[in-house]
């Protein structure tokens, strides 16, 4: 299903950069990943690789944006997947990050699945 932003005529993909071949993600199980998050023009604004702590959650709790919890359930461990994240499935109209991240931004996120339990 496509979906388009009106906000920022993006659209949410996902682009397998590598395929995994350990266990698949699915809603219900918790996830350690490792990512680089950015702007659309290239502009970092947080990596778990810099604090050398990947990030777990469990998918299907609301723990995170809707653009992740669409995104990695589908991954398999050991997989890297591009995100684009349109803004209504990210942090929409709110400024996040720290002020890092502009209201209405669409979201970049290279993630790796390290662990599927």
């Amino acid at each position: 299903m496509e979906h388009v932003s009106p906000a920022a005529n993006e659209e949410f993909k996902t682009e397998d950069l590598v395929v995994g071949t350990g266990a698949e993600a699915k809603a219900g199980d918790t996830v350690s990943v490792n990512y680089v998050g950015t702007l659309t023009d290239g502009t970092k604004f947080d990596s778990s690789y810099d604090r050398n702590q990947p990030f777990s959650f469990t998918i299907g709790t609301g723990s995170v944006i809707q653009g992740w919890e669409q995104g990695i359930p589908g991954m398999k461990e050991g997989g890297k997947r591009k995100l684009t994240i349109p803004a209504e499935l990210g942090y929409g109209d709110r400024v996040a990050g720290g002020g890092a991240i502009p209201a209405n931004s669409t979201l970049i996120f290279e993630v790796e699945l390290l662990n599927v339990e």
